[in-house]
Formats: C-alpha cells, structure tokens, sequence
C-alpha cells in the first residue's frame, strides 16, 4: 500500500495540459467539409500541426497542409490516403476515424473561431513549459536572480517573436525594395506603375491601379457603374493578361459573359439578351467564345458573399497559381456579414475595413463598387460628393481613392451630353483630383472624350 503524507492529505491529481480536443477535431472537421477554411486558418491564425495537443490530430493537419501545398483537393479519402503513404493509418485511429471528424463540427462556418481555442491552448502549454523550465533552474540555484529573470524574458518573448518580428521591418530594408521597385518602373516601358484601367486620361491620374490599394466606385443605379469595373477587371485579364478574380453579387455569369460578348464581338448587346441572334453574328460569337481560352478571369457570382469567403477564394487563385492581380467586388453593400452587429453601418464599415486589409495583405489592388445614397437626387446639383457615400464614413476613410460617375442624361432627357459619362475623382490618397469624359458606344464599352473640364 501506497503511505499517506504525515499530513493526511491525499496527493493532488496530476492535471492535463491545456487543451481542447473537441476544438482540435472541430478545425479538422471543418476543413473536411470546406477546404477554404485551411487558407484562413494559416494565414490568419497561424495554425500549424505543433498546435494540436493529440499526435493523431497533428497528423490529419500536416495531411492537410501537404494535400494543399501540392494543389490537390482535400476531402477525408486524400487525407487518409496522404496519411497511408506517411505512416500506418492505424496510427490515427483508421480512415473511420478521419470520416468522424466532420461530425464534429457544430458550425463550419466558425473554424477560425475554433482554430483560434486550439492554438491558445498550444499557447498556455508552451508557457507552463517555460515556467517548468525557469522553476528547475531556481531549484538548482546555479543562476543568479536577475539572470533568471532575463531568461525568462528570453523564452516568453520567443512564445510571440515571430509573430511580432513578422510585422516590423528595419527602414533600410524598405527602402532598398523602394528603391527596387522604382528601378523596375524605370526600366518598364509602361506609362503607369500600376495596372492599367483602360482609360490612358484615368491611368495618368491615379497612376494606374497600385498594389495594395483600395478604389471604391460609386454611384447611383442605373450609372454604369457594374459595367464601368467589369470593363477594368476585362482590360487587365484580356488585354493585359493578368489574373482577376471578379465577385459578382449583383450581375449573373450569364450577364457577365454576354457583356464580354458584346465587347469582343460587336454584336448587339440587346440581340444577346433577348436571344434572337442572327445567323451571321455566329462566326464573330464563336470566334470570341474560342478567344476567352487560357484568359485569367475568375469570375465569383455568389450573391451571398461574405468577407471570409472573398478572402478564401482569393488566398486560393493566388496560392494555386502563384499570383492575383486585381479583385473587383460588384458590389460592397450588398455583401454579407458573417456574424451581423446589427447595425447596417457598422457591418458595411467592417466589409470596407475588410476590403482595404484584404488588398494589403494580398498585396495587389481591389475595386469595390459603391452605392451612393438619394441625398443626391434632393439637391439641384447632382454632381456626387464624398458625403453621398452610403451607410458609412468609413468608406471614405478606407478609401485610397474614390471615383464617382455622373451622367448629364440621366437627369435630363434633353441633355446636351447623351451617353456620355463623367468618372469624378474625388479622392486620391497620392495623386491629383480631376476627371475624365467618356461615352459609351454600341459595344457596352466606356471610351474617353478628349475635353477640359473643371470640378
């Protein structure tokens, strides 16, 4: 028999480390049945095999990651199947037990939430680790105080060095790829450093469409506005070649496409969208239908679309193929807010903050289509101004630049200008304000007007 301490207390039991396996199994459940889930977990949580408590689960996770570095898909036969070529599968319980997993999920939706408890729990560990570690080395008495205090400090700053050093840069280090970059531009036979729009007069005024940045487009309905971006997202994929992920929550793919028809073939937009094509527009029909091969336009027409949707198939164009040049989102106040704060204002404030972190951390621009509200229809100017921004403030703080369109036409008949459209930059984080005139021809395109007009 085991003695009783002389102080006839029993010994306390010897608790588990932090952890939550229910959250473990709820992260790998949750990519099981929605593989974007992995690419907000990494990028944004930073969640990695060593966070998870159980070995089995560590396992299934760096499955996961190898399936996704290799762009194959990931479902519980790949994960399973991965696990098969690694190890004995017995080792995680069988592929029975990768099936259960997703089972496991209460809402997928909230993976990153539960990522989040995994690897706080991961967190917790690691400092009862290092406080083990500091309390030997004061049993041992080989260290003085002060030393132990700085290796404590030591081992608690590497719990989060990373993450910290990960946001700092030393300015030499900024400017030397400043200095890069202008170098490039130098050597670029391009008129702008950004992308362009299209719209040679709109490009020497922004500059062309920068990294990073954030355009908002907006107007009241019926201004062109839809057309207008899907006309910047096309130049860049069809005649520039770069990769576009295009998010619709207003126009169908089936608008989308017949709007692309229409551009590239001449054909009447108005036949298109009856259906009452004539037998000679089939060769131009074909012809632009076989052209649209191999162009890097990812077109999203999701009319429920939330920010961490958005940021899942972007992360995914960009990780699969190596690159993402521009996102276009038609438009922002119709966006979802995955968990609504019930105020209309906060959540459009929270899709623009969204949008402007999105294009940072994508490191390319975005162009988010705006409504503006009816003050503008109350005042006998119609010309829009920042405060016609709808629902929030927020969008114009967020904003790098705002473009807003006006049409003469629109508010009189017997305009002097049909047609025609004015793109108004009322905003330019670095660079002028101005305009621009454009017309619309019978392609459904925007083309400029050479004119001098003032605000």
């Amino acid at each position: 028999m085991r003695a009783t301490p002389a102080n006839g207390h029993q010994p306390a039991a010897v608790s588990a480390p932090p952890h939550n396996l229910e959250a473990e199994k709820s992260v790998l459940g949750a990519v099981l049945l929605d593989e974007r889930h992995l690419h907000a977990l990494v990028a944004d949580e930073h969640l990695q095999p060593e966070h998870f408590f159980r070995e089995q689960h560590r396992h299934v996770f760096a499955a996961m990651l190898r399936l996704h570095e290799h762009g194959r898909q990931i479902d519980h036969l790949t994960v399973a199947e991965t696990l098969r070529e690694q190890r004995p599968l017995e080792q995680v319980g069988g592929a029975e037990a990768i099936d259960e997993l997703a089972g496991w999920v209460p809402v997928a939706g909230h993976a990153r939430e539960y990522g989040r408890i995994v690897r706080d729990n991961a967190l917790l560990r690691a400092l009862l680790r290092i406080t083990y570690e500091i309390q030997a080395q004061v049993a041992e008495r080989r260290r003085g105080g002060e030393e132990l205090i700085e290796e404590a400090e030591r081992l608690i700053f590497a719990l989060r060095g990373h993450d910290v050093l990960a946001k700092q840069r030393l300015l030499e280090h900024a400017v030397a790829d400043e200095l890069e970059r202008l170098e490039q531009a130098a050597n670029d036979r391009r008129e702008v450093p950004g992308l362009s729009t299209g719209l040679r007069e709109l490009d020497q005024l922004l500059g062309g469409l920068q990294d990073g940045r954030l355009y908002v487009l907006a107007a009241r309905p019926a201004m062109g506005k839809s057309l207008l971006a899907l006309q910047f997202a096309r130049h860049a994929a069809v005649r520039e070649r770069q990769r576009v992920l295009f998010a619709s929550l207003e126009m169908s793919e089936s608008e989308t496409a017949r709007r692309h028809l229409a551009a590239e073939t001449g054909v009447d937009p108005g036949r298109l969208h009856l259906g009452k094509v004539k037998p000679e527009d089939w060769p131009a029909l074909l012809k632009g239908a076989g052209e649209t091969a191999g162009i890097p336009f990812h077109l999203l027409d999701d009319g429920d679309l939330s920010l961490f949707r958005l940021r899942a198939h972007a992360r995914q164009i960009a990780v699969r193929y190596d690159e993402l040049r521009l996102i276009v989102v038609d438009y922002l106040q119709l966006m979802r807010a995955e968990q609504p704060s019930g105020s209309r204002v906060e959540d459009v404030s929270e899709f623009s903050r969204g949008l402007k972190r999105l294009a940072r951390e994508m490191k390319c621009p975005v162009i988010a289509v705006a409504q503006l509200s009816r003050a503008v229809e109350q005042r006998p100017d119609k010309r829009p101004v920042l405060s016609d921004l709808r629902e929030s403030g927020q969008i114009e703080a967020d904003a790098d630049c705002v473009m807003m369109l006006y049409r003469d036409d629109y508010y009189d008949r017997d305009s002097e200008r049909p047609g025609e459209m004015d793109i108004i930059i009322r905003k330019n984080r670095q660079g002028p304000l101005g305009q621009i005139s454009t017309r619309s021809d019978n392609r459904l395109r925007y083309l400029p007007i050479e004119r001098d007009t003032d605000l």
